[in-house]
């Protein structure tokens, strides 16, 4: 029977450790400038995977196009040419922050209450006794 190596079992076991001291931590307290420099990196990132879809849409496009020019001139039939989707134009990068909640009164009743949700009547008059 082989033993295994001093250094493997010493790495193996230090792994382990950390990784359960890494698992107790708590998550990080991040500050509102870092909470919105996270979302606009998320919107950028978004953005750039929109533009490449862009690009590869445009190129599937190109392609298809060369496709059918080759086929014409050596005389072979692809078929009808299939009616392309356009490619959707991302635009240029433009970043809008979110409204902080207590800005977009998503929280605030629309208009003042006319009138107290009680009533000053007696708890008798409102429910009835029972025979």
């Amino acid at each position: 029977m082989k033993r295994l190596p001093t250094k493997s079992l010493l790495l193996c076991s230090a792994l382990l450790l950390t990784l359960a001291a890494h698992a107790k931590l708590p998550a990080p307290v991040l500050s509102d400038e870092a909470k919105a420099k996270a979302a606009e990196a998320a919107a950028k990132t978004a953005w750039g995977a929109k533009v490449a879809a862009f690009q590869l849409c445009k190129s599937q496009d190109r392609a298809a196009a060369n496709h059918q020019t080759v086929a014409k001139v050596k005389g072979l039939s692809t078929g009808p040419a299939a009616a392309a989707t356009p490619c959707p134009d991302p635009g240029a990068f433009a970043y809008v922050p979110p409204k902080p909640i207590e800005a977009s009164g998503a929280h605030s009743p629309t208009a003042t209450a006319a009138s107290p949700p009680s009533t000053n009547a007696p708890a008798v008059a409102v429910v009835p006794k029972k025979p």
